[in-house]
């Protein structure tokens, strides 16, 4: 494997290594795989070539760590194959683009805004100094102007959309974007927005618990049981008092599941009913409705063992 640098005018004998490689990839790459770029960064200083095994055998590392660690070095973009070798990328010029792409998709109204906005800046000043130690790369700032304009976020929901991921300990552009894209979804676009979002996530957080102590559930919760919980607290707004009269009224049946539970409290919202009293009398008026002959033809078949019929479940309740 032969290593080239395309930016070989170095004359002294020190290795530098820009500050960009700290800010933007350091953190974000396991301690085996810095080592293995590290070494390269200094060998394509020579033009040196190396073998897969003795890079090995010189790192002490195995030589599926080698491997690995080059083709994540190659998958974003500080190694370019070669047909023999590799040429060790120019990090700054790599940044410079960064910066300049995100760039010229903004019109220049856009970045006249973006310049004259004094909170805008104390925002950008403020994750610049609370996340990266006054040191961000430039290339964050185009990010930052994007998201702005992509989510419509104010200033105090952009500083906590980077504080929620920094705690995350995941301070990288995918997971923000992520995070940022979960956040628009639910319609938060000032503080006051967040707040309430996060208010809603406690109560499901709390509600779920509840459940799962109820049904004495010792496994975490699916992401599809999560969703239905969401669904019932959120946009049915339904209190666990409600729910639980849900859980009482299965939990005697045969297998019961969240489905099953999904299907009285949807029929419930349905009908507007959003009150104990109101869920009370109305089962008790279904348990007093006569069942048609058809109707206790079906409560032998699967499909009643399997709640599909909610006439039936009210009749023996």
């Amino acid at each position: 494997m032969k290593l080239e640098q395309n930016d070989s005018s170095l004359i002294f004998s020190q290795t530098n290594i820009p500050d960009v490689f700290f800010t933007e990839y350091l953190s974000q790459a396991s301690g085996d795989y810095v080592k293995v770029y590290l070494y390269l960064f200094f060998l394509s200083k020579y033009n040196k070539d190396i073998k897969i095994n003795d890079l090995s055998k010189k790192l002490e590392l195995p030589l599926k760590v080698i491997q690995d660690a080059i083709k994540y070095w190659e998958d974003i973009g500080l190694l370019i194959r070669k047909n023999q070798g590799f040429i060790v990328a120019n990090l700054q010029d790599i940044e410079l683009n960064k910066v300049y792409k995100p760039k010229v998709s903004l019109s220049s109204t856009d970045l006249k805004k973006i310049a004259e906005s004094k909170s805008r800046a104390t925002a950008i000043e403020t994750i610049n100094n609370e996340f990266f130690q006054g040191v961000m790369s430039p290339s964050w700032y185009g990010d930052i102007d994007l998201w702005f304009k992509k989510y419509g976020f104010d200033e105090e929901v952009m500083i906590a959309l980077f504080r929620y991921c920094f705690n995350k300990s995941a301070l990288h552009r995918s997971y923000i974007s992520t995070v940022a894209e979960a956040w628009n979804k639910n319609n938060i676009k000032t503080f006051s927005d967040l707040d309430l979002y996060y208010q809603k996530q406690e109560k499901v957080k709390s509600i779920a618990n509840i459940i799962k102590k109820k049904l004495r559930l010792s496994r975490n919760l699916s992401e599809y049981e999560e969703a239905y919980i969401s669904k019932w607290t959120i946009t049915y707004n339904y209190e666990m008092n409600i729910i639980e009269i849900a859980l009482k009224k299965t939990t005697s049946k045969f297998n019961p599941s969240f489905e099953y539970i999904d299907k009285l409290l949807t029929d419930w919202h349905e009908k507007g009913l959003n009150t104990v009293d109101k869920i009370t009398i109305y089962m008790e008026n279904q348990k007093n409705k006569p069942i048609q002959k058809n109707e206790k033809n079906k409560k032998s078949s699967f499909s009643q063992r399997t709640y599909d019929n909610l006439n039936n479940f009210y009749s023996n309740i």
